[in-house]
């Protein structure tokens, strides 16, 4: 059996790497949330090697939570690539000593175009740190390699501030779970962000009767349709009324003789469950789930609600959202 003492020893000098950060987060990280808040240009994220690797997953955290952000090569941006960066950016250079020369290369450029630079080092004296207008410290005691050379300990907590940033800034931004969805559209992600507009039975997919049609007709929508319900509207403009279920037919099974003539009215459950297009489709599937019912009715408008369409619990667990 492999001997898991270094390994467990390369996650507590991580997972300490990151604790010690929490004490110093100060007025300095509300002011670089703030410049991020305000930026009205892009957030442009630079940093060498691995540094460089860190940078790229934060500027992709930034992005698929609203706040344009790229990042910039700061070697190819020595070499022709400077002309990116405008004066309304905000740059987020990170380098663990502060003093990464193609990254001070870049400072006469962002100074000289007005763009804001917030350092994210483990250097609070280096060069870079004097120069920014915030410098997070993302200092760490030592690396988690044992030479204690290779960054390991240092880009985990580097990617930990990028984290929290972008977290707070979000939050700040109002960013919701709606605006997320959209961002997201593609995969298993996408699939449980999906909105039930996407999903449901709309047209002549969807069986609706007025509430006087007969029952014999009614039985007929809800077996061509094949949801096992049909909603019921009024007759001039789709505002739902009520819906009609199996279950409606069975607790009307005693009155056999006479179900048939009756109209929809007469039968249906008023005042059903409903959600809006906007709804996502996770959260129909635990509405339903929790009422125990297989078919929902998507609506638009509050009151009075018009019938838009139907989402079936079928095609919800085909979705393979959990």
């Amino acid at each position: 059996m492999a001997d898991h003492a270094l390994a467990r020893k390369v996650l507590q000098t991580e997972a300490a790497a990151i604790l010690s950060l929490v004490d110093r987060l100060d007025a300095r990280f509300d002011c670089a949330v703030q410049l991020l808040r305000q930026c009205k240009g892009r957030v442009i994220l630079t940093g060498m090697g691995k540094s460089g690797i860190i940078c790229r997953k934060i500027a992709a955290t930034l992005t698929s939570t609203g706040t344009a952000a790229f990042f910039l090569h700061p070697a190819e941006a020595i070499h022709g690539d400077l002309g990116v960066i405008q004066s309304d950016d905000v740059v987020i250079a990170l380098s663990y000593s502060g003093e990464t020369d193609e990254l001070l290369r870049l400072l006469e450029t962002i100074r000289r175009l007005g763009a804001k630079l917030i350092a994210i080092t483990g250097g609070p004296r280096s060069t870079l740190a004097q120069a920014a207008d915030v410098a997070l410290d993302c200092s760490v005691t030592e690396e988690a390699c044992p030479m204690n050379l290779v960054p390991t300990a240092s880009t985990t907590a580097a990617l930990a501030i990028g984290d929290a940033l972008a977290m707070t800034l979000c939050v700040e931004k109002g960013f919701r779970e709606e605006d997320f969805a959209s961002l997201h559209p593609g995969g298993k992600l996408g699939k449980r962000l999906m909105r039930c507009e996407a999903l449901m039975r709309a047209g002549r997919h969807c069986p609706i009767v007025h509430a006087e049609t007969r029952m014999r007709d009614v039985i007929y929508e809800m077996s061509s349709k094949g949801l096992g319900m049909t909603c019921v509207v009024d007759g001039s403009d789709d505002v739902l009324l009520g819906i009609i279920t199996d279950g409606d037919l069975r607790r009307h099974m005693d009155r056999a003789s006479e179900i048939l003539d009756l109209k929809a009215a007469d039968v249906m459950t008023r005042h059903p469950v409903a959600v809006s297009r906007s709804t996502l489709a996770a959260e129909a599937l635990n509405i339903m789930e929790q009422r125990k019912i297989t078919s929902i009715v998507v609506a638009d408008g509050d009151a009075p609600k018009r019938v838009a369409g139907v989402v079936h619990l079928h095609d919800l667990w085909q979705m393979d959202l959990f």
